[in-house]
């Protein structure tokens, strides 16, 4: 049978402020109790997985879930920058009403042009894609025939499965990527990839 890496793809718990739509970016907002307890159920579910590592984004609503799962397998996490949210610069901790009230023309344009267009101070769709791609290339090459998790961010995860569905950017938001989900995928040593759960 054709060799296979497996990736559980799990995005961060419950955030503080989770009511109000807003862009978090980068910034490093908490978790809330019911984000920590999402993580735990997270760690039961993988518990059985015999996970070779757990990766993890450097924000700490990520880092704080890798470091639950991996211990259950006798792991340290390892964090990485390329794996963080989209920096939406400017915009970064306001809600979308107060982007749309300051910057409507900026607002309109980033809706035009989702994937190129670059708020100030921030980062475009398709530049975050290209910082994360090459590190999700090497860690699939690194683990050949393994299983790993990594727990990453709503804009991240989607960019991942994207990708293996082999549909554009474009598409962003047809996919849902619900706090706490877990997502499965399967890469195959032909450059194959299967996705086989999605927002779980």
């Amino acid at each position: 049978m054709t060799e296979k890496t497996r990736i559980y793809l799990v995005r961060h718990g419950e955030v503080e402020g989770h009511g109000v739509r807003r862009y978090n970016g980068q910034n490093d907002v908490s978790l809330t109790a019911r984000g920590q307890a999402q993580y735990g159920l997270l760690k039961e579910r993988l518990a059985g997985k015999n996970l070779a590592a757990v990766y993890s984004s450097d924000l700490i609503r990520c880092r704080f879930g890798a470091e639950l799962v991996a211990a259950a397998h006798d792991l340290q996490p390892t964090c990485f920058e390329e794996l963080r949210e989209l920096h939406i610069g400017k915009w970064e901790g306001l809600t979308w009403d107060e982007i749309r009230s300051r910057w409507p023309e900026e607002w309109q344009a980033r809706l035009d042009d989702l994937v190129h267009y670059q708020v100030e101070g921030g980062e475009s769709l398709r530049q975050m894609a290209d910082r994360v791609r090459p590190l999700l290339a090497e860690l699939i090459e690194h683990h050949r025939g393994e299983k790993i998790a990594i727990v990453a961010h709503g804009g991240v995860n989607r960019v991942i499965l994207l990708d293996a569905i082999g549909a554009p950017l474009e598409r962003m938001f047809h996919i849902e990527q619900s706090f706490g989900c877990l997502n499965v995928i399967d890469y195959w040593a032909d450059g194959y990839a299967t996705v086989q759960l999605l927002n779980g």
